[in-house]
């Protein structure tokens, strides 16, 4: 494995890595076996609850903070980046506690902005086996991106899912990404993003270093089955990144670029997941950080399966990410096939 260096910011710089996104508190709902289940028909795989029915459900306690941009942001410090979320969050209980949460995991907060008539969102996730159905609901601030003072511009912009109502927004960013041609920029669009159109945001998908998104996201972005990966992967490089990652919940993914094109499997299937629940932001914000720290693409599909397998194995969305030095042990111990292959 490569050596994790200890930064690519400079000593006047606050960070590394500034995260963009919407962030949210996910109450998980673990629904009984018995009276649920599973059915799968010509059109997909569907969630069955008896109507009227009462079901029993655990107490659990809901993570302080989620969402896309948190997730990445949580994942990003514990591997050693300097990390700051820019995000709007509300006056209320709810933003106060995320604040104290991102800052107990060492996420800057010095860019988020607080926008008071607000309240900060909450999700429930239908929880099923490994796998989850999430109830969204969408924020509604006034977005509005008055860029960075100069010690907290980053070496890297990360954008995650935003909600619809931030397409001026992202149009901002996507003009300041301009002004300031030496910051990289990672793109990992959210259903809001999808449903905007690669056309709409055309100007992000281009000046992505780094394009990442989930299997059934790469299909709907690109009309292309993911049968044909190699179609695929064109039809991203062809939206402009530079280096394009679509990934699985299992951890297997497909990566290319202009020089190379290769696929990952998942790191450990000798114990099935316990929750997928913010598997793909894990995946996601290590590759990532792996392209932070100057890593090759090949190198950072190891770093990101072996994160997600973690996290997959704990409940929630935060509690199984690895910190540096357990990421470079499992890896380190991991078979000697574990590696990315030409596809």
């Amino acid at each position: 494995m490569s050596e994790f260096s200890e930064s690519f910011a400079t000593s006047a710089q606050n960070f590394d890595v500034v995260n963009i996104g919407d962030v949210v508190t996910d109450e998980f709902i673990r629904l009984p076996d018995g009276p649920v289940r599973v059915r799968a028909d010509e059109t997909g795989r569907w969630l069955d609850i008896p109507l009227g029915t009462k079901l029993v459900i655990q107490d659990d306690e809901p993570p302080p903070t989620a969402g896309s941009a948190a997730n990445a942001a949580v994942a990003m410090s514990r591997l050693g980046l300097r990390v700051g979320l820019a995000t709007y969050l509300a006056h209320d209980q709810i933003g106060l506690d995320i604040l104290s949460a991102m800052h107990g995991e060492n996420v800057g907060t010095s860019v988020v902005h607080v926008d008071s008539p607000n309240h900060t969102v909450r999700n429930f996730v239908l929880s099923f086996g490994a796998e989850r159905t999430i109830l969204v609901r969408t924020p509604e601030f006034n977005y509005h991106w008055t860029g960075l003072r100069d010690h907290d511009i980053p070496a890297w912009l990360y954008i995650n899912s935003l909600g619809p109502d931030a397409l001026t927004y992202q149009d901002e960013i996507a003009d300041w990404l301009e002004q300031h041609p030496h910051v990289r920029m990672a793109f990992h669009p959210g259903i809001f993003q999808l449903e905007a159109g690669t056309e709409r945001l055309a100007r992000l998908y281009a000046a992505a270093e780094v394009l990442l998104c989930e299997r059934s996201a790469a299909e709907s972005i690109t009309g292309v089955s993911y049968t044909d990966p190699n179609r695929v992967l064109d039809a991203l490089l062809d939206l402009g990144a530079t280096n394009v990652v679509v990934y699985h919940e299992s951890g297997e993914a497909i990566a290319a670029n202009g020089s190379e094109r290769v696929r990952i499997g998942p790191f450990d299937e000798s114990e099935p997941p316990l929750d997928l629940t913010g598997a793909g932001d894990a995946f996601a914000a290590t590759t990532v950080t792996a392209f932070v720290r100057g890593a090759p693409l090949r190198e950072a599909l190891r770093w990101a399966s072996a994160n997600l397998a973690a996290t997959s194995r704990q409940i929630g969305t935060q509690g199984g990410l690895l910190r540096r030095d357990e990421l470079i042990a499992r890896l380190a111990a991991a078979p000697a096939d574990f590696v990315a292959r030409d596809l």
